[in-house]
């Protein structure tokens, strides 16, 4: 498992990390989410023990990576956003030198780990040419498959997806999840979809600091600040938007779309209010069709949002 334990980074006068504390079970994909300059990347690099912390312990596998930085290096993969690639060498050499430095055994036993990397990183068309020559999102993929060669139970992943094309994007997001049965998985992202639909838990850190740890949804539902109903009618839009302000317990109505004799308006309402009841018998008994009536879940971003603010 992955352990941050109030780990506090300061480079001068300026904290990038400030007390950072979370968790990362074998099992599952956490994902570090924030602007740009929130911290992710210190985080992850003092787990992976590329810098110590000022303060607070990184732990991997159990084991401290200032304290036992060799032995922790040996448990963990790290794949940097921009990562460190020898240009001048094939994708099929680089990962062979890269099993050779993580003690992967001999000859064989690297050509064996790299051809395992280059599988799980969808490279076997590529492993034959110069790294230099591939475009920037090869150059990604060839960064993922470096951390996963000699399959480290502990994956550090820094905006793993940076580059890719949508196709290629989706292909990764499946890789890492289909490793996280059997590896404790860190992911950084700014992309607020991608961390949704990727991942188990997510900690959100701004300038530095953590803000918020839940699951997406449960992240969602407890920064909703008010419940929100979908309400659609075979009625006049003004007069669907009037009637069901109307009703008690709604806090407000949007009308959100009206086209042929149709309209759709978007209720809020007051926190602990049931009013579906309500809205339906409004609209039947006003003799307009109902088409649906369905409540709305508050999305990641609109809780990011609400956390960090709209400036990113």
């Amino acid at each position: 498992m992955i352990v941050a334990e109030q780990l506090t980074k300061r480079f001068g006068a300026r904290t990038a990390a400030d007390r950072v504390s979370f968790t990362v079970e074998r099992g599952e994909v956490v994902g570090l989410l924030g602007p740009n300059g929130a911290g992710k990347t210190t985080v992850i690099r003092l787990l992976a023990g590329v810098f110590p912390p000022t303060s607070g312990q990184a732990l991997v596998d159990d084991l401290d990576v200032v304290a036992s930085p060799l032995a922790a290096r040996r448990r963990l993969g790290y794949a940097p956003e921009r990562p460190a690639l020898h240009r001048e060498m094939t994708v099929a050499g680089f990962l062979e030198f890269v099993a050779g430095m993580k003690d992967a055994g001999g000859r064989r036993a690297r050509r064996a780990a790299a051809a395992a990397a280059i599988e799980r990183a969808a490279l076997r068309d590529v492993g034959d040419e110069r790294i230099g020559t591939l475009s920037k999102g090869y150059h990604q993929r060839v960064g993922l498959a470096q951390a996963l060669v000699g399959d480290p139970p502990i994956l550090l992943l820094d905006e793993p997806t940076g580059g890719l094309d949508p196709a290629r994007s989706v292909e990764t997001r499946r890789l890492i999840r289909a490793l996280a049965e059997e590896h404790a998985v860190l992911v950084s992202s700014h992309a607020l979809a991608e961390v949704e639909g990727l991942c188990d838990r997510v900690v959100i850190l701004h300038r530095g600091r953590v803000l918020a740890a839940d699951r997406p949804a449960g992240l969602a539902a407890r920064l909703r600040q008010t419940s929100r109903i979908e309400v659609e009618a075979a009625a006049p839009g003004d007069a669907l938007a009037a009637a069901l302000a109307a009703v008690p317990g709604v806090r407000h109505v949007d009308l959100v779309a009206r086209a042929n004799g149709h309209a759709r308006c978007r209720v809020e309402v007051e926190p602990g209010e049931d009013v579906r009841a309500r809205l339906a018998a409004d609209v039947t008994g006003r003799g307009w069709g109902l088409l649906a009536l369905a409540p709305l879940e508050t999305s990641l971003e609109e809780a990011f949002l609400a956390l960090v603010g709209p400036e990113r």
